[in-house]
């Protein structure tokens, strides 16, 4: 069974993901986390998701300003994603190996998944 949580780390914020064995986490501070709730919201009222349980559609959006994800490798190796939303600066995540190869694995899964199992939501 798959699961997101989400915990303070200090002043920053932690996103952490879990399948099996396998995690993974990314902290961010508070900007990059205030852009990623911003696009990941925008990305759900464009594919029509609300939010179901209260009825409530999320009032907040950004438009997003760049129409890709770039993704590279820093100054020292790391593997880098780099997005930008709105008039937000853009902002990067650094992963490590292992946090890289599982991102990667998970969303393989996922795409090689049937259809019908992804609109399911699966829980999470």
């Amino acid at each position: 069974m798959a699961g997101i949580s989400v915990t303070l780390d200090g002043s920053n914020i932690q996103l952490a993901f879990k399948k099996g064995e396998q995690s993974t986490a990314v902290v961010m501070d508070p900007q990059a986390a205030r852009s990623l709730v911003k696009a990941v919201g925008q990305l759900l009222v464009a594919i029509g998701e609300d939010n179901e349980e209260t009825g409530e559609a999320i009032e907040e959006m950004v438009d997003v300003t760049s129409p890709t994800i770039d993704i590279g490798m820093d100054e020292n190796g790391m593997a880098v994603v780099s997005l930008q939303a709105g008039m937000i600066p853009p902002f990067m995540l650094r992963l490590k190996d292992d946090e890289a190869r599982h991102i990667a694995n998970s969303l393989l899964e996922i795409l090689n998944s049937p259809r019908d199992i992804r609109i399911s939501g699966g829980g999470h």
